[in-house]
């Protein structure tokens, strides 16, 4: 069940502040506040799903590309292509969702090595 109080939906509503990064009528890119790499965007929807596997179920195959092209139109606007970059989801307490809004974290600006970020 989406809960309309996590902090994604108040970032949304504009009650908290962020970085703006990109912004489109589907998805908001902002800063993450506690950055894992030299750059760590977090790209969240703007409907109200829990999880990857909420989105992936119940969004409609519109919502899905509007959701992947907004993640492109991010890394494009942050000129990541041509060092590269790591986009992850993290999916329930074990997978370290935090959040319970879909979102992705993109990072970037270092080697990130093969291992995963913690």
């Amino acid at each position: 069940m989406y809960d309309p109080n996590n902090v994604f939906a108040k970032i949304l509503r504009g009650e908290l502040p962020v970085t703006r990064v990109y912004e489109d009528a589907h998805v908001l890119a902002f800063k993450d506040i506690r950055p894992a790499a030299p750059i760590h965007v977090l790209v969240v929807t703007k409907a109200p799903y829990t999880s990857f596997d909420d989105f992936s179920v119940h969004a409609s195959k519109e919502e899905v590309i509007q959701f992947w092209g907004g993640v492109r139109e991010t890394v494009h606007a942050l000129k990541l292509s041509a060092r590269g970059y790591r986009v992850i989801t993290n999916v329930g307490a074990d997978g370290g969702q935090e959040v319970p809004h879909f979102h992705v974290h993109i990072l970037a600006g270092k080697p990130l090595g093969a291992k995963v970020c913690a």
